[in-house]
């Protein structure tokens, strides 16, 4: 497949930031890295791979973003407030720097899909409900819709704005969010296995808010034996992303 890596200079984060993009055309989706992970996680763990039949075949062209979790969602350093705030940097990044960028590669403007795993769930997870007018689908898996786990209880204006669950229940149902919602591919899976206890809770969570908002998803549980892991990350990621793509030829 083709490959192509990019070392370009962040405005918003004041400082060269890497990525990588998979595939020559079609449908374009950030991928976002697990917990404290970078750009080329993604490949190096066997997720690219997953997806070579539709990056061979011109309908997916994947972006690898760079991550900066050890400066905001981990860093236990810095206050929670200033980790918030260069997380909000980060994802100005992404959606005023990067996604453009990405968009003139691709040179097919449309709107994106969002995938990632674990930590990367999360982040598809906030860029596909903050902002449905430049993403039109995620495939979120193993993750938490909440910043409870890593800012424990903390809240102001910017920590809410990044907690999918927060602003949701909240959200009125004439907010114009909710038809591009509406129009988009929700997915949500997650294991039963060891270590998604966390992660089962959260995409519970996650499906509570939808279902009270009216919002259609794909919330899937998969069985007792699938743990939060790459190996079945593998396995979700071609299957979820094979219906998203076959639904958008046929839409």
């Amino acid at each position: 497949m083709k490959t192509e890596y990019y070392k370009e200079y962040s405005h918003n984060l004041d400082r060269e930031m890497e990525f990588k993009i998979y595939g020559h055309g079609g449908k374009l989706c950030f991928a976002f890295p697990p917990q404290n992970g970078r750009f080329f996680d993604m490949e190096d763990r066997g997720m690219i791979a997953t997806l070579t039949p539709w990056l061979d075949s011109g309908k997916l062209q994947v972006v690898g973003v760079d991550g900066i979790d050890g400066e905001s969602w981990t860093n236990p350093s810095w206050d929670k407030h200033a980790r918030i705030e260069q997380h909000e940097r980060w994802f100005r990044y992404v959606t005023e720097e990067l996604y453009p960028r990405a968009m003139e590669i691709n040179g097919m403007p449309q709107k994106a899909l969002v995938t990632g795993c674990s930590m990367g769930a999360i982040h598809s997870g906030i860029f596909f409900f903050r902002r449905p007018d430049l993403f039109d689908g995620m495939i979120a898996l193993s993750g938490l819709y909440s910043t409870d786990y890593f800012f424990q209880g903390y809240m102001d204006e910017t920590v809410y704005y990044n907690s999918p669950v927060h602003f949701l229940w909240n959200m009125p149902l004439d907010h114009p969010y909710m038809e591009l919602y509406r129009q988009s591919h929700i997915i949500a899976c997650v294991g039963q296995g060891a270590w998604e206890i966390e992660t089962l809770d959260g995409t519970r969570e996650l499906e509570r808010v939808l279902k009270e908002k009216g919002i259609p998803a794909w919330i899937d549980y998969w069985g007792f034996d699938v743990n939060h892991d790459w190996d079945w990350w593998q396995k979700q990621l071609p299957y979820f992303m094979g219906k998203v793509l076959e639904s958008s030829c046929q839409s």
